[in-house]
């Protein structure tokens, strides 16, 4: 699995990169993390309550984080394989 989206949604989250956020959206091959970022951006352009806003960035978080763990388990268990 290739983290490098997952980098670029983190840092692009985190330096409120609106624009590259929208376009990690429509080029990354991880229909899960494109789904997160959708609505995340939709929320917090349309939405006026901002918790909505913060659960649909929490939500996003926690599937980074969910997705390079899955990835750094795996690849603890290929490496183990190779011995």
């Amino acid at each position: 699995m290739n983290t490098i989206d997952y980098d670029k949604a983190l840092y692009y989250t985190h330096r409120s990169e609106w624009d590259n956020l929208l376009i990690l959206m429509v080029r990354t091959k991880d229909d899960l993390l494109s789904k997160k970022i959708e609505h995340f951006l939709h929320a917090y352009n349309f939405e006026h309550d901002y918790s909505v806003i913060q659960k649909r960035l929490t939500a996003l978080l926690r599937y980074i984080d969910h997705a390079l763990e899955t990835n750094e388990q795996n690849e603890a268990t290929t490496q183990y394989a190779y011995y």
